[in-house]
């Protein structure tokens, strides 16, 4: 009776693991937003419809594949503030704000489409303005799902919404893509940054623990 338990357990762990593996094999093609001190890029920590930068900041946005905040691609280009937005002068009631709109490479494009050549922009808008405020001010147009979750920038991409991405750039399901993909910008940006166990993963572990509880209480029973 334990080895025939042993043996259920093993084939409920087995797929778990497999998962496991599968889902660290799969990214997803989307919008970043970074925050920018000095010269280094740092992952933002809450989304561009919440942040709220100053006077004098920049800010950022890449169009890549990555499963998460850990190993997502940074802006690309130098460019600080002063020289983005040398050209706008300061103005009572409202602040500029730098922005770097990467839209990333052939590899990351959705299929049929080509990106744009990145951009710079110094977006000057009310003080109290949001970043996603700022981004809209100066490179429409903007797509959003139904989610809030950013889809497009400048009408790139023309489709797709955080579809998730198997290794080698194959879309995967359509119905596994929007709402899933959207932690990877909006709830991870909320968090540490970091990616959390997946459903499936916690509610296989569960039945592993059942299996396991059900060995030793037919052990017992045969004592």
């Amino acid at each position: 009776m334990i080895r025939r338990f042993a043996v259920l357990f093993l084939a409920a762990l087995l797929p778990l693991s497999a998962g496991a593996g599968q889902a660290h094999a799969a990214g997803y093609r989307y919008w970043s937003f970074w925050e920018r001190d000095g010269s280094a890029w740092t992952y933002a920590t809450v989304g561009p419809s919440l942040a709220r930068p100053a006077d004098g900041d920049v800010q950022g946005f890449r169009f890549s594949v990555s499963e998460d905040s850990g190993d997502a691609a940074k802006p690309r280009g130098a460019a600080g503030f002063d020289t983005i937005c040398a050209r706008t002068p300061a103005k009572d009631g409202t602040k500029r704000v730098a922005l770097v709109i990467d839209f990333g490479t052939p590899a990351d494009a959705t299929s049929g489409e080509k990106p744009p050549a990145g951009r710079t922009a110094c977006a000057q808008v009310a003080d109290d303005a949001t970043t996603a405020e700022a981004l809209a001010s100066v490179a429409e147009p903007l797509r959003y799902d139904s989610n809030a979750l950013l889809c497009a920038i400048a009408g790139y991409p023309a489709k797709g919404c955080g579809e998730q991405v198997a290794t080698g750039g194959k879309e995967s399901s359509p119905a596994e893509s929007a709402e899933t993909a959207g932690t990877a910008e909006e709830a991870s940006a909320q968090d540490d940054g970091g990616s959390g166990p997946s459903v499936g993963l916690i509610a296989g572990a569960a039945v592993v623990a059942v299996l396991g509880a059900a060995a030793v209480w037919q052990v017992r029973r045969r004592a």
